[in-house]
């Protein structure tokens, strides 16, 4: 049986970099790794505790609590907004770290990793990530990484899965990541 990597991508556009990199995460998966793209993101309404209760849950943030239990692990591919995580992926993990110690995130190995515009890759927001993910009960793989700086130069003409460093690196996180999971399974 495949082991099962659901990715999160926190930039709603389209054509985004960070969106194509995620792609290229579906596309070099190796034969024993699915890598499934998460949509609807945009759909999920921001967390309030109001809504979270039997029966009044919303359809969106159900579905998004239903694939990441699914899942085996999570990749969380994030671009870097004024220096910190996109609100749309803080979101996402604030609905999957509920209910408080049984979230879908809880005990699943998660990666972040991300492209952004400045020479740094958006390691500040991939940090956060790391923290809001930790604390929501994930386990987070520290040591599997990928921050792509400039992203705007390097992806301008380029799609990420025809960028040879990247698919080298980017598979490494990929098969790291499988890897962990399959020891914690």
């Amino acid at each position: 049986m495949a082991v099962r990597i659901l990715t999160l991508v926190g930039s709603l556009r389209s054509g985004s970099h960070n969106r194509r990199l995620a792609e290229a995460a579906v596309q070099i998966a190796p034969e024993h790794v699915e890598v499934g793209l998460f949509e609807g993101l945009d759909t999920v309404p921001f967390y309030n505790e109001d809504i979270d209760a039997e029966g009044s849950v919303p359809a969106s943030a159900t579905r998004l609590r239903e694939a990441a239990a699914e899942a085996d692990a999570l990749l969380l591919v994030s671009p870097e907004y004024n220096g910190t995580i996109p609100a749309v992926l803080k979101n996402a993990i604030d609905w999957l770290s509920r209910p408080y110690g049984a979230g879908a995130l809880s005990g699943k190995p998660v990666a972040v990793v991300g492209t952004a515009f400045g020479q740094y890759g958006g390691v500040w927001a991939q940090d956060e990530a790391r923290k809001a993910v930790k604390i929501a009960g994930g386990v987070v793989a520290e040591d599997l990484t990928l921050s792509i700086p400039e992203s705007v130069v390097r992806f301008a003409e380029l799609h990420p899965v025809d960028d040879p460093e990247v698919t080298e690196k980017l598979a490494a996180v990929v098969e790291g990541l499988a890897a962990r999971t399959a020891a914690t399974v």
